[in-house]
């Protein structure tokens, strides 16, 4: 591919133009990358290019425009291309509002006007990269397909998350006590003599663990318990979230 620039400011958007997401099915069917630029030559430019390299194409006039979208379903990987300064809410506040309502999907920043506070505050909240206006094509796609790897990798991992949490909410409040005790190394004789009861009642719990979270040892069961962490010392409560969400 040749190496030129693009996203290069040619004209501003009228304000107040209304959100109008456009979208483009490439080869890429399945990564979706979504463009938030107020400059309207910009978010062409980048639509063209991305469409060119087999990407699906959303594009937004402003972040709150990108907040009100609604969320396609599916598990397909996605990625943010972001400008920095824009009317409203700016790149680095919505960066900023999208963690903290937990959303992972991975940005890319995109300025005409670079400086090195924004950029390691971008950077600091998990950003991509962060790029400096014309952008060139190739820096842009590789930092796009960096992005869309770890959308994939994150979500992977959340799938696995939620497996096991669901798994783990088979247990009685007593085989998550028997669990947690188990993999530590204890033996069936310790694990009794600490909570109280008789070795055989222990394992008949350690064998109802193994099929209800479906560990074919031990040490696949311990693996397991790392992956979950904390969690498996969480008493499950009313309300509380089963899964980990996808956003």
């Amino acid at each position: 591919m040749r190496s030129s620039s693009v996203a290069r400011p040619i004209s501003r958007s009228t304000p107040g133009e209304p959100p109008r997401p456009t979208e483009r099915s490439g080869r890429a069917a399945g990564s979706l990358v979504y463009v938030v630029d107020d400059d309207a030559s910009v978010r062409r430019s980048l639509d063209r290019l991305l469409s060119a390299a087999g990407y699906r194409v959303q594009t937004y006039d402003s972040a709150r425009a990108f907040l009100a979208r609604t969320p396609l379903p599916g598990e397909d990987s996605q990625c943010l291309i972001l400008d920095v300064r824009m009317p409203g809410i700016n790149g680095l506040d919505l960066q900023t509002s999208m963690r903290n309502s937990g959303s992972t999907i991975p940005i890319v920043f995109s300025t005409g006007f670079g400086d090195v506070t924004s950029s390691v505050r971008a950077m600091k909240v998990g950003a991509v990269d962060f790029l400096t206006k014309p952008i060139d094509e190739d820096e842009l796609l590789a930092a796009v397909q960096r992005g869309l790897t770890l959308d994939a990798e994150m979500r992977q991992l959340k799938n696995v998350m939620n497996t096991l949490i669901q798994r783990l909410g088979r247990l009685t409040p007593r085989e998550r006590q028997v669990f947690a005790l188990v993999v530590t190394g204890m033996l069936n004789k310790q694990i009794a003599g600490q909570l109280g009861t008789c070795e055989r009642t222990i394992k008949v719990h350690r064998a109802r663990i193994m099929k209800k979270m479906e560990a074919g040892s031990v040490a696949e069961l311990v693996r397991m318990a790392v992956k979950l962490g904390p969690v498996i010392d969480a008493a499950p409560t009313a309300g509380a979230p089963s899964r980990l969400q996808l956003t």
